[in-house]
């Protein structure tokens, strides 16, 4: 399931990711991606495990944690240390395939497996010509390119790449999550109830019908989650 959120990020968090691009160390992206997604992976990136990075990582786990979408849709268990990416003209990251398993920082739990990918906009679409986050889907190609503070996240086994950037400057953070339900079409079933129970509450109040979808919601999770 492909999701597209608005507003993930408030105006004065963006500023503040931003900014970081001017304070922290950019190295080569090349040197984050596996042994043969680096040989299409083009693009610039703030030094995993910098402060400007860790800064960086508190804010988006925030508005990740905050985020009633990312709960109920994403069930998320575990999320990365997210990348800060920059694409300047010229660059681009080619088809590729997320690595299954990624290491985290210590104290983190070890090794996690990746069931979501996240990319979360920080350019506004028009600072920047190409770039498009591109999906290979069953029907073709779809490209994505969202206002800044917006997110899409899609399952990890996504075949997907960054179209060649032109002109101007594609700033993104990108992490990826270990889902409670791995399955994403459980994962979709879940959130269906869920967003359903609480159209309910919102027009009904607490109703018969909402309890009884409150009880499936639950027992759905209680079945299916892994934790």
């Amino acid at each position: 399931m492909l999701i597209c959120m608005e507003g993930l990020l408030e105006p004065a968090e963006i500023k503040e990711l931003r900014g970081l691009y001017l304070t922290g160390e950019l190295i080569d992206g090349a040197k984050t991606a596996g042994w043969n997604a680096r040989e299409v992976k083009n693009n610039l990136q703030i030094m995993p495990g910098s402060e400007a990075a860790k800064h960086g990582d508190r804010i988006l786990r925030a508005a990740l944690g905050r985020n009633l979408t990312v709960s109920s849709a994403l069930l998320p268990k575990r999320i990365k240390p997210p990348l800060l990416a920059r694409y300047l003209p010229g660059m681009s990251y080619g088809a590729h395939i997320d690595n299954a398993i990624m290491r985290v920082p210590p104290g983190e739990g070890g090794p996690m497996r990746t069931d979501i990918s996240c990319t979360v906009f920080l350019s506004e679409p028009d600072e920047y010509v190409g770039g498009e986050l591109i999906m290979q889907e069953p029907g073709g190609e779809k490209a994505y390119k969202l206002a800044a503070g917006c997110a899409i996240t899609y399952p990890s086994t996504t075949l997907h790449r960054v179209g060649e950037v032109t002109s101007g400057a594609r700033d993104v953070a990108v992490t990826w999550m270990q889902s409670l339900v791995s399955d994403p079409r459980k994962r979709e079933i879940i959130h269906d109830v869920d967003r359903t129970r609480r159209a309910i509450f919102e027009k009904e109040g607490k109703t018969d019908q909402f309890d009884t979808l409150s009880k499936t919601h639950a027992n759905l999770v209680r079945m299916w989650a892994s934790v």
